[in-house]
């Protein structure tokens, strides 16, 4: 019984995540996280608009706060906004922005709205991007096209700090798929080597130290006398 309570409550709370989505609008919102306190339940909306959230004086969020109260039988919602300084660097806001273009200007332009976005985000300082588009590209098959530059770990440990997300493109030809990975700048690397000059004296240093200890150390004569 109380499998069936936590699939039901992790359901209800994906159909909260949803709604405030699709309500808000598609490329406005990045996440929204729900935290549970004594006080209430608590909403984190990450966003790089705020001020199209909040609206005037606070309307739409005091509205949006309204409908979740009675549609999802909340106690005592309380909406926060978590603004995105640096949007280039949210995968879920560039493939969001991707497929509003492919809606937008039709997906015959996807590679000039793919190149675009990847060069927007190597600009703003990332370490690496990727972005995969997968659909009738352009022909009438479907076929899987990707656009990378810099570095981005896969496997392992490092893989971990690359932000992922995806969005669908609802276009004339059909339904086009949107990947996009992100590695920030300032990133912990596992394993990342950088050579400096500190590094370089150090290496210096030891093989100097190496030579002086094989210059003290006593030969050894061959074979032993009786």
């Amino acid at each position: 019984m109380e499998e069936r309570d936590v699939v039901k409550f992790k359901k209800e709370e994906f159909t909260l995540r949803e709604y405030v989505i699709k309500s808000i609008g598609k490329g406005k919102v990045s996440k929204v996280k729900i935290e549970y306190a004594p006080v209430g339940e608590k909403i984190v909306i990450s966003t790089n608009k705020p001020g199209l959230i909040i609206g005037r004086g606070g309307e739409k969020i005091d509205e949006l706060t309204q409908t979740l109260k009675k549609r999802f039988k909340l106690e005592n919602p309380h909406i926060e906004i978590d603004e995105i300084i640096n949007p280039e660097f949210d995968a879920q806001i560039m493939a969001d922005e991707i497929a509003l273009s492919l809606e937008r200007f039709g997906p015959l332009r996807f590679k000039v709205i793919s190149y675009r976005t990847l060069q927007k985000i190597m600009k703003a300082g990332a370490l690496g991007a990727e972005i995969r588009l997968s659909g009738k590209l352009p022909g009438s098959r479907a076929k899987l096209w990707k656009f990378a530059q810099g570095y981005l770990k896969k496997t392992g440990d490092s893989a971990k700090v690359v932000d992922r997300a995806q969005a669908t493109a609802q276009t004339k030809p059909g339904t086009v798929g949107v990947k996009v990975s992100v590695l920030a700048p300032g990133s912990k690397i596992f394993g990342d080597i950088k050579i400096n000059d500190e590094m370089l004296n150090s290496l210096r240093e030891n093989v100097e130290l190496s030579k002086k200890e094989l210059e003290i150390k006593p030969k050894t004569k061959k074979g032993s006398k009786k």
